[in-house]
């Protein structure tokens, strides 16, 4: 029976169910030294001493580490332009300017306590629109500007288009940040194994672990390694740095071992965010439907330090269209450094915000024509053999017309009939429907590659194989994926595939657990890997291959007008919503949720279906309640208790995961990556339903229950404004 499509059981499941599961913060023993890190506590200050004398007296306290201390200050997954520990100038409240070491965390706490630092505050670029001001104060004074990346996208003749439509309708979107809040906040060990320095945390890429940490330490990388123990969620917020650097300093520094573990204000505070957005946009079109020309200008906060700022933003310029072929566009993509917190890779990179703006906006041109939501995407959906706005045909396997459609049959038998709507006074229920498009892997000519290793243990036949890859299992289960496949190529029971993942000195590179990419990419990998091993022991060779795998080739934008091939896969999805609307509160609560995907193939069908629970869990507070708040560079929401993630009680009863199997021809057994899918088109049709049960638009992300009770009272309004100004001309005299 094939492996490939049944929902196999994780071979993880009962440890971390019953405890025995180890993540990083289980790994710290008694005789380890503990890490207290000071965070600046202020958006923007220069720093005029740091006084440790008191702290260092201390009993118990080893020592007191400073920038002085740190080789190589800078580190970065793109531009090294953040330090460990800060040497001049704190350009965030979360940015740390010492790191006390001692020999237990009560020590560790009272002496942090004790360092005194002296800053004199300096102006601040508070958000994205004032720091694009010409005297903003600048938050890298070497650069000359605080834009991180301008990047436009043209094609066609963009006004000539807007002079030839019937409807032309321009709005304003935001978005705020949104925090992880994975389960597992950040912690790590860190020691000495013979000569080599060994750091045992939670991320989400070993060898960009590796590479930055080494480069800090003025070490070659064949004198550190990194480890995973489990991993407590992550979704792109483990993609930077932390709390390993620090550990690996104060190991480095000591030559003892030495712990840290992040409370969740600390976790809050110290790590990247999603993006903010400030999207304006106009569209265009035409009588029947079809959309022909949109110009869009997108401004993103990406906080005081590059992080991954400039893929999301170019993420989002290519998507500023939504998933629909259009012959003119003008796209303004600009990402500027601020003094807030930074901003990174979370869950859809950038895809979602840009589909806040376009999939709203292509449902309000439906509105203005009077057609159909469902009629005006399949007008306007692209197909095989279009062309991006970039100018780059879709790579094949466009599947958004088959994915919309059958999105559409389920909602319409599932949803309440729009008769039945509104039997209560005060609650009102609505439906909505949206696209989305989203890249499967690296972009924009970064040299994307997985690298898998595969033994096998043989003699008349094949008894065993053990599979060596550097995939991180952030929770999404690829470890387990990648052993089915393995099986699955090689004929054996899963039992007999074992997976060396963890340790970047035993397993090889397969790249970082992010972009939708590891069952497409290290699938392939350990799918070729396994073929080719087994072809060695077949010519009697020893049955062992190491294979890089890399896809079909992508090449950076052009700056000025976006020309390039941005990707070589993407996912589709749509996704149908149905909410229910207290008119006299604006509280929402999501009914049900129809979520449709092409995944190429499901390798393990029940897994998917929990990417697509899962993510919708985070998509409801990105939608609705996760308001995370930053005034003057402050972070004001540091607590769950203030930054309201969704609990089940949020959650809608009735989630109908939709799987469609067509077939990607790269992907392993045709799949293709599906985990941030359902985070892109979400909000959308919960804006669209809102408008279904109220007449009212939202245009801010989270839709509040206050923000959408003033846009229910300012439709209202609107609508006796019209009304009397109707009955005023009816009584005119002739």
């Amino acid at each position: 029976m094939s492996l490939i499509g049944r929902p196999v059981a994780r071979h993880d499941a009962r440890a971390k169910v019953t405890g025995a599961a180890r993540y990083p913060a289980d790994l710290v023993r008694s005789e380890m030294l503990h890490c207290k890190a000071i965070f600046a506590h202020r958006p923007h200050a220069r720093i005029d001493g740091i006084d440790a004398a008191r702290a260092i007296a201390l009993p118990g306290v080893v020592a007191v580490l400073t920038a002085a201390d740190v080789p190589y200050n800078r580190y970065g997954l793109i531009d090294a332009d953040q330090e460990v520990l800060c040497s001049e100038r704190v350009r965030y409240v979360g940015d740390r300017v010492a790191l006390v070491v001692a020999a237990d965390p009560q020590t560790a706490e009272r002496a942090a306590k004790l360092v005194e630092v002296a800053y004199t505050d300096l102006p601040i670029a508070g958000d994205a629109l004032s720091a694009l001001e010409p005297d903003a104060p600048l938050v890298h004074e070497h650069r000359g500007t605080n834009v991180l990346l301008h990047q436009k996208i043209r094609k066609g003749d963009i006004e000539q288009a807007f002079a030839d439509c019937d409807v032309v309708l321009s709005a304003t979107f935001t978005t705020s940040w949104q925090e992880h809040a994975y389960l597992q906040p950040d912690a790590g060990i860190a020691y000495y194994e013979g000569e080599t320095l060994v750091v045992e945390t939670a991320g989400q890429w070993l060898h960009e672990d590796l590479r930055q940490i080494a480069a800090i330490l003025a070490l070659e990388e064949s004198a550190v390694a990194i480890r995973y123990a489990k991993i407590g969620g992550a979704f792109g917020g483990r993609e930077d740095l932390s709390v390993q650097a620090l550990l690996a300093l104060a190991t480095w520094k000591t030559k003892r071992p030495t712990a840290i573990v992040w409370n969740r204000e600390e976790s809050i505070v110290g790590h990247h965010k999603r993006h903010p957005f400030h999207i304006e946009t106009t569209w265009g079109a035409k009588r029947d439907g079809t959309v022909v020309a949109v110009r869009t200008r997108t401004i993103a906060d990406g906080g005081a330090y590059a992080s991954t700022s400039v893929e999301v933003l170019k993420c989002a310029a290519i998507f500023a269209q939504g998933p629909y072929r259009m012959p003119n566009v003008a796209t303004d993509a600009i990402v500027v450094y601020t003094n807030n917190v930074p901003s990174g890779a979370f869950r859809g990179f950038g895809s979602p915000q840009a589909h806040w703006a376009a999939e709203s906006m292509i449902t309000r041109i439906a509105h203005a024509l009077e057609i159909d939501p469902v009629d005006v995407r399949r007008k306007n959906l692209y197909r095989d053999g279009d062309t991006e706005a970039t100018g780059n045909v879709l790579p094949a396997g466009v599947s958004a017309i088959a994915v919309l459609d059958r999105c559409a049959q389920e909602s319409h038998r599932r949803f309440t009939p729009r008769a039945e709507r509104h039997a209560h006074a005060s609650l009102r229920r609505g439906v909505g429907i949206a696209s989305g498009i989203k890249n499967v892997g690296y972009s924009f000519g970064f040299p994307e590659q997985s690298t898998a290793t595969v033994e096998l243990i043989a003699s008349a036949r094949i008894e065993r194989a053990v599979v060596r890859i550097g995939a991180a299992d952030v929770g999404q289960g690829v470890h387990l994926i990648l052993r089915q496949i393995v099986a699955e190529t090689l004929e054996l029971a899963l039992e007999s595939v074992a997976i060396v993942s963890d340790d970047s000195a035993q397993a090889p590179n397969a790249g970082s657990a992010s972009a939708s990419r590891l069952t497409f990419m290290a699938g392939r990998a350990v799918h070729d890997a396994a073929l080719a091993a087994r072809s060695a022991w077949e010519r009697g060779e020893p049955p062992e291959a190491t294979v890089q795998y890399r896809p079909p080739a992508t090449t950076p934008l052009d700056l000025e007008t976006g020309a390039g091939t941005p990707n070589y896969c993407y996912g589709y999805a749509a996704q149908g919503v149905e909410v229910e609307v207290d008119v006299t509160t604006g509280v929402t609560r999501v009914l049900k949720i129809v979520s449709v995907h092409d995944v190429g193939r499901a390798i393990n069908r029940q897994q998917v279906e929990g990417q697509i629970e899962g993510c919708l869990a985070q998509a409801v507070g990105y939608a609705l309640t996760e308001n995370f708040k930053v005034r003057d560079g402050k972070i004001l929401t540091p607590h769950f208790s203030t930054y309201l993630l969704p609990t089940t009680l949020d959650m809608p009863t009735e989630i109908v995961p939709v799987i469609m199997e067509l077939a990607d021809p790269h992907g392993p057994y045709g799949a293709r990556g599906m985990a941030e899918m359902p985070l892109v088109p979400f909000a959308p049709a919960v804006a669209a339903a809102i408008y279904d049960a109220t007449g009212a638009w939202v245009n801010d992300l989270p839709m509040t229950p206050e923000r959408i009770l003033a846009a229910i009272t300012a439709a209202r309004e609107r609508t006796t404004a019209s009304a009397a100004s109707l009955v005023g001309a009816s009584s005119s005299p002739a």
